[in-house]
């Protein structure tokens, strides 16, 4: 089993508290995991967001502010 396919160690979080994390609203993170950008595992009716990819979103989305002109 790949390290990416075992979920034994990892931590997992419900839509509202990755919405708190990034500090966006429940249906910003429902419509990133409904795009594919964001993996999450579903249980039942509810979402679970593994911790390890909101924060390799995070890191991914930061936005470099130097515009390269002088």
């Amino acid at each position: 089993m790949s390290a990416e396919s075992n979920f034994s160690n990892a931590k997992f979080l419900t839509v509202a508290e990755v919405a708190e994390v990034m500090r966006v609203s429940k249906m910003t993170v429902y419509r990133l995991v409904h795009s594919g950008e964001m993996p999450a595992v579903r249980f039942g009716r509810s979402y679970r967001v593994p911790e390890a990819a909101v924060e390799q979103y995070l890191k991914g989305a930061v936005v470099d502010g130097h515009t390269g002109t002088a």
